[in-house]
């Protein structure tokens, strides 16, 4: 995957498997149905699959590892015998992380950057899988609330800092670690655009960059529109401007449009 990243930007497609996800909440909760979804988007171009069990959308609950564990690993298990491309664990606890790599994942997705359990570090290092680490002021149940930054850059960057020192002190080596500065985690609409425009401040850390605009609420306050699922060319736009200010990785709902928004903005990117 790293050799990748020197030379294109890489396509992370979405797969909830939860009843309460803002977009397409339980669309994908029984394992067949999720596996299916998966599939059709590893045809379309995604060059990963991040499956998620738990809602971070902002008001969510936390639910347990068991439950999580239940709905991730029967789609694991059966999605990773169909496919090469590699599938990554989008969670917050080191039980599940563990249950998941040993179900196949191969990544470790990481939303509170080990703020709700350090051991999942421990749990990328013992397997030796690259582990994104997010920014998130506040929780899912608070983070909106009130969102306010005297530095939004460098608060964000101070953070992430931290959070990649605590990953290497715990054993994994910085060449698998990547950050994600947390499009609308904890952000109000001036603050996300803003981390759009110089994206390219989280590249000084030192590791690849993942963003996740997707459908965010966001953007539909700048364009009026009828709901998540319609903001494809919204999305179309963070997506093209991520990529020219830093993005190494977008994650994304509808791959096969944003795949050929992603090769489109590469080759005007890297034409000499």
């Amino acid at each position: 995957m790293y050799g990748e990243l020197s030379r294109r930007t890489l396509v992370m497609g979405v797969l909830n498997v939860t009843p309460d996800s803002f977009s397409d909440g339980g669309r994908f909760q029984g394992a067949e149905a999720a596996v299916e979804a998966a599939l059709s988007m590893v045809d379309e171009g995604a060059d990963i699959i991040d499956v998620g069990g738990e809602s971070s959308r902002p008001g969510a609950q936390a639910i347990s590892a068991d439950e999580e564990i239940g709905r991730v690993c029967p789609v694991l298990e059966r999605l990773t015998r169909l496919t090469d491309v590699p599938v990554s664990i989008d969670t917050t606890k080191a039980e599940v992380a563990k249950a998941a790599v040993e179900a196949g994942a191969l990544i470790v997705n990481d939303i509170t950057a080990l703020g709700n359990d350090p051991a999942v570090a421990e749990v990328a290092a013992r397997y030796r899988l690259p582990l994104i680490l997010m920014h998130m002021q506040g929780t899912p149940r608070t983070m909106q609330l009130a969102p306010h930054y005297s530095d939004l850059y460098g608060e964000i960057t101070a953070f992430l800092a931290q959070r990649l020192a605590i990953a290497e002190s715990l054993g994994v080596p910085r060449e698998l670690l990547l950050v994600d500065p947390g499009f609308g985690f904890g952000k109000t609409l001036e603050h996300n655009l803003q981390l759009l425009k110089r994206l390219w401040v989280f590249r000084e850390l030192g590791c690849p960059v993942l963003v996740g605009t997707s459908r965010k609420s966001s953007l539909g306050k700048i364009v009026p529109d009828d709901g998540p699922q319609d903001r494809l060319e919204a999305t179309a736009a963070t997506v093209a401007i991520s990529i020219a200010n830093g993005a190494n990785i977008v994650r994304v709902h509808d791959v096969k449009a944003m795949v050929r928004v992603v090769r489109v903005t590469d080759a005007i990117l890297h034409v000499d």
